[in-house]
């Protein structure tokens, strides 16, 4: 069960972390190709919408990737020690 729910925690995460991702290159592409007109606090807003989701998504991901490197295996010779 904590492989399935750290595979479920990692995919989460990547998905999360890429959408925030993109849509932060999106605004900041739309920055850059207006000339920067804004002025430089509209580079500050993706850093802040988009950094926490980020961060929630990497949190999931990092917690996750621990359950997945931490979920015990059964070998068979642990399968055969346990029902001899």
């Amino acid at each position: 069960m904590k492989r399935f729910f750290g595979g479920v925690l990692l995919a989460v995460g990547i998905l999360i972390m890429t959408g925030s991702g993109l849509c932060s290159l999106v605004v900041i592409g739309i920055f850059v190709s207006e000339g920067g007109r804004e002025g430089p606090g509209m580079l500050m807003l993706p850093l802040v919408v988009g950094g926490l989701p980020f961060a929630i998504g990497f949190g999931l991901f990092y917690t996750g990737r621990v359950l997945l490197r931490r979920a015990p295996t059964l070998d068979e010779d642990d399968l055969q020690d346990r029902f001899s």
